[in-house]
C-alpha cells in the first residue's frame, strides 16, 4: 500500500510503539509528523525526535519532527496550527503519547 500524498502524525514517536508506527508510514512514502517531548538524544531516554526523524527518511518518507508535550494544550494548539498551515489535511493520526506515569506517580503512590 502507498502512503504517497498521504500526511500523518503519530504522537509519542521518539521511542517504542510510536517510533515504529511512524517507521513502517514512512516505508510505504507517507510524511509524518512526528511529537515527542525529547528532540535531541540525551543520557535521560533512548531515542529522540531527530533519531526517529532520520530513520523515517532512509526509509523514503518525509518527518517532521515536532517538539510537543501533550500534555500542554497550547502546544497541542500550535501543532496542529503548523500542519493545517502546511498541508491543509491529516489523513491519519496515531494518538500514542502517555503522560500516564505522571497520574500513577502524583495520584496513585
Amino acid at each position: 500500500m502507498s502512503l504517497h500524498n498521504k500526511i500523518c502524525l503519530v504522537t509519542g514517536a521518539s521511542r517504542g510503539i510510536g517510533r515504529g508506527i511512524a517507521l513502517a508510514l514512512g516505508s510505504e512514502g507517507a510524511t509524518v509528523y512526528i511529537t515527542g517531548r525529547t528532540l535531541e538524544l540525551s543520557s535521560k531516554a533512548p531515542g529522540s525526535l531527530n533519531i526517529t526523524a532520520e530513520e523515517v527518511n532512509a526509509r523514503g518518507g518525509v518527518a517532521i519532527p515536532v517538539q510537543c508535550d501533550h500534555g500542554v494544550d497550547e502546544e497541542i494548539h500550535r501543532l496542529f496550527d503548523k500542519i493545517k498551515k502546511d498541508h491543509g489535511k491529516i489523513d491519519l493520526l496515531v494518538n500514542n503519547a502517555f503522560k500516564g506515569l505522571y497520574y500513577v506517580h502524583y495520584y496513585i503512590t
